[in-house]
C-alpha cells in the first residue's frame, strides 16, 4: 500500500506532504512540474520491490507548501534537502522526470554528499531562442475566472501538450509522435494545476530559468543515468550534453518501459544497502489505513468526537477537542464501496468516541449530483463550475426560482471559492450519491 503523510519543516514551519511505499533502501523520487507525486504512484508500486520509495510534492504543488517570494532552482534545491534531513534520511539515490530531474541535478551540484547517485528521465539543455519563448508564452497567469472560462483552457491545455512541444507552438514542426487523447490521464493533470493555482508559476518558473549547466568533468560528485525514450521531446537533448563527470552516462532509449527499467537498473547498482529511517509525520494531520484504502484525518486522535461533511464538500479545519475526516471519495480520502465501515473502522483506528453524522442533503439526490466523470471534450469541468454557482443561489441548487432563492453572499461568489466548491464536486464524482444514501439511511436508523 502507499502511505501518504504530513511533515512539518522545523525552523521554516513549511508543510511537506509525501507518499511512502516499499521496503529496502530509501529511493527519493522527485515529480515533474506542474504535476504531484501522485505521478509515481504507478511506478512506486513496482519500484517498492526494491526500495522504500518516497515521493514529496514539491513546494506550491500538490499539497505541499509553496516557498516564499520568487525563488529559483537552487531554493526547490535546498528545500529538497531540508525534507530528507527533516526525514532523517541520509545519502541515497534519487530519480527525477523532467523539471524532477532538473531540481535533482541543481542538488547533487550543492549538496553531492546527500545523494547516492541519480538517475534522470530527459534533461532540458535549452537554446537561448529556446529560453526566450518559453519565458514569453510557456507559463501564463492561471487565475479562476467567475464563469470559468479558464477552464477550457486548461483542458486543451493538458490535451494538447502531448500533440505540441512547446504546448502552445502550433507548426507542424512542432508536432510529438506519443500524442494521445487520454481522458484519464489529461483529467488528472487538470485536476492537479486547479491545487496548484497560479503558485504553478513559481514551481515550473523556477526550472525555466535554471543554469542549463551539468557538473564539469572534474566535479567530484555521484554517478548520475540520464536517459530519454523516443517521443520524448528532450531526447534530442541528450545530444546537447556535452562532457560530463566520471560515473555520468546519457542514453537515447525506444520506450518508457525501458527507460524505466534502464533507471531502475542503475539505481540499483548504486544503491547501497543503508536502511530507511524511522517513519516521522506530523501528529495533527495524517491518513489512517482502513481495510480497503486509506482515511484522510485533522485534529486530534482520541477526541470525543469525529466530525464528518456533507456529500460533495470539503473537509473543514477541525475545532479543538475534535477530529474531522475527509468522507469516503472526498477530498483526500480514498473511495470506498461500503462508506459507512470505512467511517467507522477509522473512527475506531483513531480513538473517537462517537461519531457525528451529518442529515443527507435536502433535495432529490438523483438531480443533486450530476455525471461529473471526465469526458473527451472537458465538459465535466463547465457542468461542476455551474453547479458551484448555482449553490450561491438556490438550495437545492437545481430549483432555480424564487421559492428556492437563498441569501446571496459575495465571498460564495468569489471564483476562489468557486473553484473550490467545484473541485470538490469533481474529486466526490459519484461517490457523493454514496455518500448520500448512507447518511439517509444513518439518520433513518436514528430516527
Amino acid at each position: 500500500m502507499i502511505m501518504r503523510h504530513i511533515l512539518t519543516i522545523p525552523g521554516s514551519g513549511r508543510r511537506v506532504h509525501y507518499r511512502r511505499c516499499g521496503l529496502g533502501p530509501v529511493l527519493l523520487m522527485v515529480h515533474q512540474s506542474p504535476r504531484s507525486s501522485v505521478e509515481y504512484e504507478p511506478l512506486m508500486r513496482q519500484w517498492g520491490a526494491h526500495f522504500t520509495c518516497i515521493a514529496p510534492d514539491t513546494p506550491g504543488f500538490g499539497q505541499s507548501d509553496p516557498l516564499p517570494g520568487t525563488p529559483e532552482i537552487a531554493d526547490f534545491a535546498d528545500a529538497l534537502v531540508e525534507t530528507i534531513d527533516a526525514l532523517g534520511i541520509e545519502a541515497c539515490p534519487a530519480y527525477g522526470f523532467h523539471s524532477g530531474g532538473i531540481i535533482l541535478v541543481t542538488a547533487i551540484k550543492r549538496h553531492p554528499q546527500r545523494f547516492r547517485c541519480l538517475a534522470v528521465g530527459g534533461y532540458a539543455i535549452w537554446s537561448e531562442a529556446e529560453m526566450r519563448l518559453f519565458g514569453e508564452r510557456y507559463l501564463p497567469e492561471f487565475h479562476p475566472t467567475p464563469y470559468g472560462e479558464h477552464l477550457a483552457w486548461l483542458w486543451n491545455r493538458m490535451l494538447e501538450q502531448s500533440w505540441v512541444f512547446p504546448w502552445f507552438d502550433t507548426r507542424e514542426e512542432a508536432r510529438l509522435s506519443v500524442a494521445h487523447a487520454d481522458v484519464a490521464r489529461v483529467a488528472q493533470a487538470v485536476m492537479e494545476m486547479l491545487e496548484a493555482g497560479n503558485a504553478y508559476q513559481a514551481g515550473y518558473g523556477a526550472v525555466l530559468r535554471a543554469p542549463r549547466d551539468i557538473p564539469p568533468p572534474e566535479a567530484p560528485v555521484p554517478p548520475c543515468l540520464i536517459s530519454a525514450y523516443d517521443g520524448d521531446p528532450l531526447q534530442a537533448h541528450i545530444d546537447r550534453l556535452g562532457p560530463m563527470p566520471a560515473g555520468w552516462e546519457a542514453h537515447k532509449l525506444a520506450t518508457p518501459a525501458e527507460h524505466q527499467a534502464a533507471s531502475l537498473a542503475f539505481l540499483r547498482e548504486h544503491s547501497g544497502e543503508a536502511p530507511c529511517p524511522p517513519l516521522v509525520e506530523d501528529a495533527g494531520e495524517g491518513w489512517v489505513p482502513v481495510e480497503g484504502g486509506l482515511i484522510h484525518w485533522k485534529g486530534t486522535p482520541g477526541a470525543d468526537r469525529l466530525v464528518l461533511h456533507a456529500p460533495g464538500c470539503e473537509l473543514v479545519d477541525p475545532e479543538a477537542g475534535t477530529l474531522v475526516i475527509d468522507a469516503p471519495g472526498h477530498g483526500l480520502s480514498d473511495d470506498f464501496e461500503h462508506p459507512r465501515a470505512a467511517v467507522e473502522e477509522a473512527a475506531l483506528a483513531l480513538g473517537a468516541e462517537a461519531i457525528l453524522w451529518p442529515p443527507p442533503p435536502q433535495g432529490d439526490p438523483a438531480l443533486l449530483y450530476p455525471d461529473l466523470a471526465p469526458d473527451r471534450f472537458g465538459n465535466y469541468l463547465q457542468r461542476a463550475w455551474q453547479v458551484a454557482r448555482a449553490q450561491a443561489f438556490f438550495a437545492p441548487w437545481y430549483e432555480a426560482n424564487a421559492a428556492h432563492a437563498i441569501p446571496l453572499d459575495p465571498g460564495v461568489l468569489d471564483p476562489g471559492a468557486l473553484q473550490r466548491r467545484a473541485r470538490a464536486l469533481i474529486v466526490a464524482g459519484s461517490s457523493a450519491r454514496r455518500w448520500h444514501d448512507t447518511l439517509v439511511h444513518i439518520n433513518g436508523e436514528t430516527r
